[in-house]
């Protein structure tokens, strides 16, 4: 009898000491770092869960965009905070490959490999059409994450040519120019939505067309929307397409 309380005493004194270390807190949605291979700064985005696709009382949606369904993101990942501008892109690739050339201006003229090569290069990867619309709402159910001409440079405002990084405020992640600006490759191949609700959806196993989210400094307000698909071919280039990298 006197083993069996000692050692029930003993568990016991175990369990309190195992209750009373402390948890690892979970890293804070906007949580920032430099990611040394790029120099860029990314941004933590938290698991969570949202209604991908048109969103409610969005008038402007292409049938691509219906059903609207809801999608469940169950990993944090971190997102660059801005597209890859040129002298970035350089420095890691060796070439500038950009038609309206500025060393800060965002890169533009790569294709799908090119941009799956360069966030390879700098220990990322693209993300998925799902976390990247989940970033690009911010938390917000609307089709833009505030008023258009304050928040993207687009066809009606930026004289023709794109601009530097943050210049327009950013979303509530802390994300600058997630619409308009430059388009931004996703991993994904295109394909038709479904009702069914999703938990951390990457599209079909194969396709012919690859994804730009996001619009452009050239695009109409139409496409410059959270939830606009664009589908272009793997091998597309073009002055308005660029990068932005996720990692785990």
């Amino acid at each position: 009898m006197r083993v069996i309380v000692v050692l029930t005493i003993a568990c016991v004194a175990a369990g309190l000491v195992l209750a009373q270390q402390p948890q690892k807190a979970a890293t804070a949605a906007g949580t920032k770092k430099v990611n040394p291979k790029d120099g860029l700064t990314y941004v933590w985005i938290p698991p969570g869960n949202f209604q991908m696709g048109c969103s409610p009382g969005d008038t402007e949606c292409y049938d691509n965009e219906k059903p609207a369904h809801q999608v469940t993101i169950t990993k944090g990942f971190w997102l660059a905070q801005t597209t890859v501008p040129q002298r970035v892109y350089e420095r890691v690739i060796g070439k500038n490959p950009a038609n309206h050339k500025s060393p800060n201006l965002p890169v533009e003229e790569v294709n799908w490999d090119e941009a799956t090569a360069y966030c390879s290069a700098v220990g990322g990867r693209l993300p998925t059409e799902a976390e990247w619309e989940y970033a690009a709402r911010g938390g917000s159910t609307d089709a833009r994450y505030g008023k258009l001409g304050d928040i993207a440079w687009y066809n009606e405002n930026s004289g023709n040519t794109s601009h530097e990084a943050g210049q327009k405020p950013a979303n509530a992640f802390g994300l600058y120019d997630m619409l308009g600006n430059a388009w931004q490759w996703v991993a994904d191949w295109f394909g038709p939505y479904t009702a069914d609700p999703q938990t951390d959806p990457k599209g079909p196993a194969t396709g012919t067309l690859r994804e730009p989210r996001g619009g452009s400094w050239g695009t109409n307000e139409r496409m410059v929307r959270a939830s606009y698909r664009g589908y272009v071919e793997q091998e597309h280039r073009g002055n308005k397409l660029g990068i932005r990298c996720a990692a785990d």
